[in-house]
């Protein structure tokens, strides 16, 4: 997300209970490595072509035997700390600064310590006619031209790496890229806030996530430091599932918590359907006249910016020939494979240190290349890791040519097939459930007030069981079943609202025999421990979205359903590359809450963020598997 991972930002921790902190060193060897030893900061304010000066921060290695290329980062998080006696801890990882960079770091415009007006994704401006029309584009390549004429001792060369927000603006940066920027690495970058990062996931609102972001990332009157009385954002409960209910309608939230200090929170909830504002942030059409190598990363498991890889991956191929363009996708968190070792993600392991891996033999000798012109790392297109069988591979394209699409249909008596109903089946079979937005289905059997990051691959046993989610799963897999790219519902449903969500969760369950995790080496203890996550029968979350009903026509134009009327819901999920083991069984389930992660839908036809109370209402939901009306998922299989 824009908040959940500043590249190498300190204070990114303290934006939310949610956000990761910044980039890390990684080995021991990296934390023997002091700062303050090896390397000289300078502090400059750049002026770019319309007098606004943006801080930057310049680190530059104390040996000066040879020149050494930028490796640039730009944010909204703030460059901290200040001082030409303040050092960071760390520039990057182990092996970066051990080689030797330039690092730099950037106050984006109306943040920290430059000056300017923050606009949220500024959007980018094809034809400009005068210089005090500026975006990110024109911000880094005025930045660049500094450097190269400033700061000695620089071959020439430009990088520039950043994840999430800082992933936007690495993405952004390289339009219309100047000569010098040899690479960059967009990492989680946001890319549509509205479709599928951040903001808005099938027109619905990411509720706990936005929240917990904009209470602490708003407005600065004028440049400074993060002030140093900042507190977190006191939910007065670890419980977010009841202080989202006790909140109310999301028109609460402003008068209530807001009471007008975050325009930018505003924004986001009176922006529900996909309007300008939306649209002239979309990145992905502006994603020419790049000469610089790519290498975009995204991580399987990442709950905010798991679409913007792929639109930047896309983007990049379609409009810009003639570059390296790779794609890395591993089974990370939201920038997980900056500082985790990446060998599981709580219950679930990946069989090595996949975050290690990246750093080492990926990140590295991508801008090693790159920048300094060391051996060609001969770097796929297209470089994944697969789930379940925990294995990574190389491809000359994404998706891999050899997925073919297949449908999963959701059968009577709860099962699924790749097999469709039987002619001889009833055409207007269903089933169907209760859906009351004020006992909200949760999105995790726990007490949290953010968004987890586990929540990705959490067990889904505790959703399961409740008589308002339908559960549909396939009999044992006599062979393993590889899934790869998109996941695409195609539902037939009805509802005596006027308005419902149809959330789909893609779900691995694991055989009643799989072993346990190895015991705990601790010595017994005489008291009564809590009992462990049992691996055996384990239902492990896949991939998931929501679907808001009213935009299944346009997200442009919602309309009303029918009450009672069968209509089709069909949408895509982001993709996936996960093995199915032999033994196990795939499940698929649907419910129309997920709360907090999604604001609760009303079923009733209006603008939610205007809804009142009384506005919350039952609804019955059927969704349709008979002949004629067979729902199911279009997944990739992998021959």
């Amino acid at each position: 997300m824009r908040s959940r991972v500043a590249l190498l930002v300190v204070c990114v921790a303290l934006l939310a209970g949610a956000l990761l902190t910044a980039r890390k060193l990684h080995s021991q060897g990296s934390q023997d490595l002091d700062v303050r030893d090896h390397y000289t900061k300078f502090e400059y304010r750049i002026q770019m072509r319309d007098g606004v000066h943006l801080f930057t921060s310049v680190y530059a290695p104390k040996d000066t035997s040879h020149p050494y290329p930028f490796l640039m980062t730009r944010t909204p998080y703030s460059v901290a700390p200040y001082g030409l006696d303040q050092y960071r801890r760390n520039l990057e990882s182990a092996e970066f600064q051990k080689a030797g960079y330039i690092f730099v770091f950037q106050d984006v415009r109306g943040r920290y310590m430059s000056e300017g007006k923050f606009i949220e994704m500024t959007p980018h401006i094809d034809h400009k006619t005068s210089n005090q029309q500026t975006d990110d584009s024109t911000d880094t390549y005025d930045t660049v031209e500094w450097l190269l004429k400033n700061v000695p001792n620089n071959n020439g060369n430009v990088g520039i790496v950043g994840i999430s927000y800082p992933g936007f603006y690495t993405s952004a940066s390289i339009i219309d890229s100047h000569p010098a920027i040899k690479a960059a690495s967009p990492e989680a970058p946001m890319v549509d806030l509205f479709m599928g990062d951040d903001a808005y996931h099938g027109g619905a609102f990411m509720l706990a996530a936005n929240f917990g972001f904009y209470v602490s990332f708003k407005p600065q009157a004028q440049p400074g430091p993060r002030p140093a009385n900042f507190q977190r954002f006191d939910y007065g409960t670890p419980d977010g599932y009841q202080f989202y209910l006790k909140m109310g309608p999301l028109s609460n939230a402003e008068p209530v918590y807001f009471k007008g200090s975050n325009p930018l929170w505003d924004d986001q909830v009176d922006h529900d359907t996909y309007d300008d504002y939306w649209k002239i942030r979309d990145l992905q059409p502006h994603l020419k006249n790049i000469h610089c190598a790519v290498l975009t990363v995204g991580g399987w498991f990442d709950a905010e910016d798991l679409a913007g890889p792929f639109k930047v991956y896309s983007a990049v191929k379609q409009n810009d020939r003639g570059i390296y363009n790779g794609l890395v996708f591993g089974p990370w968190v939201h920038g997980g494979w900056a500082h985790f070792d990446g060998s599981r993600l709580g219950n679930v392991t990946f069989g090595s240190k996949t975050g290690d891996f990246f750093r080492t033999q990926i990140l590295f000798p991508f801008f090693e290349h790159y920048l300094k012109g060391a051996p060609d790392p001969q770097l796929p297109e297209a470089y994944v890791f697969e789930t379940g069988a925990n294995a990574w591979h190389k491809y000359t394209s994404w998706p891999p040519a050899n997925a073919q699409p297949r449908t999963l249909y959701l059968r009577e008596n709860g099962g699924l097939s790749f097999d469709p109903q039987s002619a001889s089946g009833n055409a207007g079979a269903y089933d169907e459930y209760v859906s009351d937005p004020n006992r909200p289905v949760p999105f995790v059997g726990y007490d949290t007030t953010d968004v987890p990051q586990e929540y990705m691959d959490s067990d889904q046993r505790f959703a399961s069981t409740r008589p308002d989610v339908l559960v549909y799963q396939t009999a044992p897999l006599d062979k393993d079943v590889t899934l790869a790219g998109p996941v695409s519902p195609r539902l037939f449903v009805s509802t005596t609202g006027t308005d419902s969500d149809f959330d789909v969760k893609l779900i691995d369950v694991y055989p009643p025999d799989y072993p346990e995790a190895q015991q705990s080496t601790e010595p017994s203890q005489n008291d009564v421990g809590a009992p462990r996550t049992r691996m055996a029968g384990f239902q492990q979350l896949v991939r998931g979205e929501p679907m808001r009903g009213k935009f299944r026509h346009s997200f442009e134009k919602p309309e009303p359903f029918v009450p009672g009327k069968v209509e089709e819901v069909n949408f895509t999920m982001p993709d996936i590359y996960h093995t199915f083991l032999r033994g196990h069984r795939i499940m698929v389930q649907i419910q129309s809450s997920w709360f907090p992660l999604t604001d609760r839908n009303p079923q009733k036809f209006l603008h939610i963020p205007d809804a009142k109370p009384e506005d919350f209402q039952t609804a019955t939901e059927r969704v349709y598997h008979g002949q004629g009306k067979t729902s199911g998922l279009i997944v990739g299989v992998l021959q």
